[in-house]
């Protein structure tokens, strides 16, 4: 394609995407032949696909398996531009946005796609104890934390304290605490059978809570039933309706009703509950937005906000429930579709279009999650499938939905080798090992 001069360019209107994440990637590739000049801000260099965090978080795969550079991956489209730069305040009346640099962009379209983070509820201070999913970064500190409680296990000679390094609690029994807490079985029962000599880690308790009366509240309750069966092949043990109420270094407190229980633990990983990020705040403020308890902006039927119908919200950020009522999940899909909605009515526009546009519809094209070797539960519009053909189904489809080609390769190739072997070759501890105290045992 042969680039656009930068006078031609100058005329052109120009569309701002925040985000370079599922939505915000889409977006810019259903724009590609529109007239327009593209502008995507990001704070990081890559796209990042989220839904194989876990298995970078126990070894499964690198970090550069589930990751592609933004540049590289739209090196061939002229018409955009990538800036490695992080949104912090706008100008609605103005159209102008302001990055963290304090550079000032015009925008005549823009395209909000900054996603969700972690979130602690009322209890921020339990951030520091119980990591979260949410970033490479994230990742590789729970595959840090997830090892060295193995390595901390066999130095100890008194048996309650290994019992805390092998016990790991994971706070959240949706998709990523479902597959997270299964992945952390088949590492201790499977992978790391035989690694230690003076420890057994297939001895290790791997407990999912969950606040609900099933894991995987949204999903149909027999597949959610099927997924409880499969983690407890795994050694995982599910405890629902229950919540956590207060959670320290080496411990955590559940609350089941009126009776309190103290599990002793090392290793508390926080996969429950997302806010917006702050951006999310400051467009509100700017525009009058509504947001909802989490911090999403509730927009029109189009996607866009309140008298802003040059603003779209797209993905985990956005509140939509024009169509059922409820707000659509955060998936992949629902940001995908939302991007290419987005897409489309600007390039009506661009033609002139004047009708009022239909508004988005989401198509449910199914869900599904995985829980250790060849089992996976998966909804494809009505058809449930488990076990065996569920995994094979959802191995396809995230194989699919990787987007540099080298990475599908080598994803697959990892897959095969860790279902031959059960082994996983990325459970490396690259970071300096967390201080421990001092111990006055001899190693005989």
């Amino acid at each position: 394609m042969k680039s656009l001069s930068s006078a031609t360019q100058s005329v052109r209107p120009h569309v701002v995407i925040v985000g370079g994440g599922f939505g915000g990637l889409r977006a810019a590739r259903a724009l590609r032949h529109a007239p327009v000049r593209i502008t995507l801000i990001d704070s990081r260099n890559f796209h990042l696909f989220q839904p194989l965090l876990y298995q970078v978080a126990t070894g499964g795969l690198s970090p550069a398996n589930i990751a592609a550079p933004l540049r590289s991956i739209l090196k061939n489209q002229a018409n955009v531009e990538v800036l490695l730069a992080r949104a912090e305040s706008i100008d609605a009346a103005a159209r102008r946005l302001t990055l963290h640099d304090g550079t000032q962009l015009h925008y005549d379209y823009l395209i909000v796609a900054v996603g969700v983070r972690p979130h602690y509820f009322a209890n921020a201070d339990w951030q520091a104890h119980a990591p979260s999913l949410k970033t490479i970064e994230d990742a590789t500190r729970i595959r840090r934390r997830v090892l060295l409680a193995f390595e901390a296990a066999e130095r100890e000679s008194d048996p309650e304290r290994v019992q805390e390094w092998l016990t790991f609690v994971v706070v959240g029994g949706g998709p990523t605490g479902v597959e997270l807490a299964g992945a952390i079985g088949e590492v201790a029962h499977h992978t790391l059978r035989g690694d230690f000599r003076r420890i057994d880690p297939t001895q290790a308790k791997v407990l999912l809570v969950e606040g609900a009366e099933r894991v995987l509240p949204t999903y149909p309750p027999n597949l959610s039933a099927r997924a409880a069966e499969s983690l407890a092949k795994l050694g995982v043990t599910v405890r629902t309706n229950t919540l956590v109420s207060d959670i320290q270094p080496d411990r955590v407190v559940l609350q089941s009703g009126d009776q309190q229980e103290t599990v002793r633990a090392k290793t508390i990983l926080w996969m429950s509950g997302v806010r917006a990020v702050p951006f999310a705040d400051a467009l509100a403020a700017a525009t009058n937005a509504p947001q909802d308890r989490l911090g999403r902006l509730i927009v029109q039927p189009d996607l866009t906000l309140p008298n802003h119908p040059e603003i779209f919200v797209i993905g985990d950020v956005a509140h939509y429930a024009h169509q059922t009522g409820k707000p659509l999940p955060g998936l992949a899909q629902v940001a995908i579709q939302q991007a290419s909605y987005a897409a489309r009515l600007i390039r009506a526009r661009l033609r002139g279009e004047a009708r009022p546009p239909k508004p988005f519809r989401y198509v449910d094209l199914g869900y599904m999650a995985t829980i250790g070797r060849a089992a996976a539960v998966a909804n494809l519009r009505g058809v449930h499938l488990h076990g065996w053909l569920g995994w094979l189904v959802w191995l396809f489809v995230h194989l699919m939905a990787l987007v540099a080609f080298q990475n599908r390769l080598l994803v697959l190739l990892q897959w095969a080798w860790n279902y031959f072997t059960r082994n996983r070759a990325a459970r490396l501890i690259t970071a300096e090992p967390e201080p421990q105290p001092e111990r006055e045992r001899q190693i005989a």
